[in-house]
């Protein structure tokens, strides 16, 4: 469950840190005191979008912490998966916002937003003012049945996905093969230009590199030539200057001299050594001079080639290994041309079969689905006559698209009746904001007890509800609080008085500043709290009595009718 929420900087909230209780928590508090930015903050875990304008005036940061006690096995299994581990039990998800950017931490360490996001949606799920209008539309319907019977339906669903992917791969490649005749006999013909033109050029890996080699050295031969001539007369033994004639005669002199101190023998070794190398090297040089041919037939042929090589390469790939892998994809393309018939035939069955596969998976999911189908219309009609439907029926109709999809053919329409004798109809057609925003409890109080999700957000549930039906829902409240951590801001005394944890929202002005604070409510700040919901700017003996009395018959209904 959540733990501790810590704000600072963010809107009108300068910090504020809270401790939540298990059960039911209520936060209430005037209109514009900062019950939404509160919210707000929470959303921002779950990938809400940041802006600079988020921050408040005179900082150069938001930050927004949530701490969260793990203790149920599915939400730890669930964070494993994304390689997220509690410490001491505990997970901190932070995220601090800077100019537009955000830095995002799970435990500490730096997580991306698609992260963040995952890592909450294991451990709370929030219902806001408008969500319950998804209900309208038919995905979000069969999201909800799929969540609802998600340990078989996600299994067989990823089966659909992959028979889909083949399917669409069988359809692409079958598109690939439709041409006529002329067009066939183009693309033979293109085929066979490039195959052949490749194979004329006879080219062998490595061969490039070496013709590249050979290009410069024919290319600078005049200069190479007068380089090493010079070179031969500077090392040789031809001419005073020459180096081998100068250490020659440096060798003979210190010969003299040797026998008179044995200390200069290894000078003379030494300089031996180097006569002997100096003779090898200008010996090697001159036979290398020798061999040296540059003749402008052999220059132009390399040139040639590798004109012919380059060319290739400019259609066809940087290396010659591309260029053949490209020659054996052009073969591969040929073949499969000239035995097209063949070939498209096989392209038939093969979408044939998939289709068939495809068909059946989806027909296996969507009798999964309907079997979940009915347990979830029972478990919806039950949590909507505990919401004051005292007549209700409810039913999911399924139809079939008209093609396939990754998910499926199953188009489902969610229909009720909330009148005796009504007919079954659509939602949209039928259901008021109020009544429609008590289905989404009802559902989220179902899902919320399969996914074993601890803490539930509720963002004034109470929309558009009131007298009996306003009861109604705090019961459910309520009822939801025993097995769940619930965090739910309302303007209901009715809701309230059902509170395990009580906080209030408080706008404060010292001079220009605005600030948003929250505090805990106990005995009676909290009958207090409730006689202004009650009662509105006038508190009167008789208000207070009266929300003294709801709080007591609340705690006395909570702890016998709804245990």
């Amino acid at each position: 469950m959540l733990v501790h929420l810590h704000v600072k900087n963010l809107a009108l909230i300068e910090e504020i840190e809270v401790e939540f209780g298990p059960g039911l928590n209520i936060l209430t508090g005037e209109t514009g005191a900062g019950k939404s930015i509160l919210l707000g903050s929470i959303q921002l875990i779950l990938g809400g979008k940041i802006s600079r304008n988020m921050i408040r005036e005179n900082a150069s940061y938001a930050l927004v912490e949530l701490l969260f006690q793990v203790e149920n096995t599915k939400a730890k299994e669930a964070l494993k998966a994304l390689d997220i581990y509690p410490e001491d039990g505990q997970v901190l998800l932070s995220r601090k916002i800077t100019d537009g950017r955000s830095i995002n931490k799970i435990n500490g360490e730096t997580s991306t937003v698609g992260q963040m996001k995952a890592a909450a949606a294991c451990l709370l799920d929030i219902h806001g003012q408008h969500e319950h209008q998804s209900l309208l539309y038919q995905d979000k319907q069969l999201e909800i049945l799929d969540a609802y019977g998600r340990e078989r339906i996600l299994p067989a669903r990823e089966k659909v996905h992959a028979a889909y992917k083949d399917y669409r791969r069988c359809i692409t490649e079958l598109k690939a093969l439709d041409m006529d005749e002329e067009q066939r006999n183009r693309e033979t013909a293109f085929l066979e230009f490039e195959i052949q033109e490749i194979e004329k050029a006879e080219l062998s890996i490595g061969e490039d590199d070496e013709l590249e080699r050979q290009y410069r050295k024919l290319g600078n031969a005049k200069t190479i030539l007068e380089s090493l001539e010079s070179v031969h007369i500077m090392t040789g033994y031809d001419g005073q200057q020459g180096a081998g004639e100068m250490v020659g005669n440096a060798l003979r002199e210190l010969s003299r001299v040797t026998q008179y101190d044995e200390e200069l023998r290894s000078l003379e070794d030494t300089l031996g050594e180097v006569d002997g190398l100096l003779n090898d090297f200008n010996r090697e040089l001159s036979s290398y001079l020798d061999s040296l041919t540059f003749d402008d037939q052999t220059f132009y042929e390399t040139e040639r080639r590798l004109d012919i090589i380059n060319g290739l390469k400019a259609k066809y790939g940087q290396r010659i290994e591309d260029i053949l892998a490209y020659q054996e994809k052009q073969l591969q393309k040929l073949y499969k041309l000239r035995k097209y018939e063949e070939n498209f035939q096989k392209a038939r069955e093969n979408l044939k079969a998939s289709e068939e596969i495809l068909e059946k998976v989806s027909y296996d999911l969507s009798k999964i689905r309907k079997e979940y189908s009915q347990q979830l219309e029972k478990k919806v009609i039950a949590g909507l006559k505990d919401l004051n439907f005292l007549d209700v029926d409810f039913a999911i109709r399924f139809s079939r698209k008209k093609s396939f999809t990754d998910n499926g053919f199953d188009d489902i329409e969610y229909e009720i009746s909330t009148n005796p004798g009504e007919k079954l109809k659509p939602l949209g057609k039928i259901v008021s904001g109020g009544e429609l925003s008590r289905i989404m409890l009802a559902l989220k109080a179902i899902l919320a007890d399969r996914d074993q999700i601890e803490t539930l957000i509720f963002d004034e549930i109470d929309t558009g509800i009131s007298g009996r039906t306003a009861q109604k829902v705090s019961e459910k409240m309520a009822v939801i609080g025993r097995h769940h951590q619930v965090l739910c801001i309302t303007h209901l005394p009715q809701i309230a008085a059902m509170a395990d944890t009580h906080f209030e929202i408080e706008k404060h002005i010292k001079g220009t500043e605005t600030t948003t604070q929250i505090h805990p409510l106990v005995g009676e700040k909290s009958i207090c709290e409730l006689a202004r919901l009650l009662g509105g700017a006038e508190i009167t003996a008789t208000v207070l009595d009266n929300a003294r009395e709801m709080k007591e018959l609340a705690q006395v209904h909570k702890n016998t009718r709804l245990k």
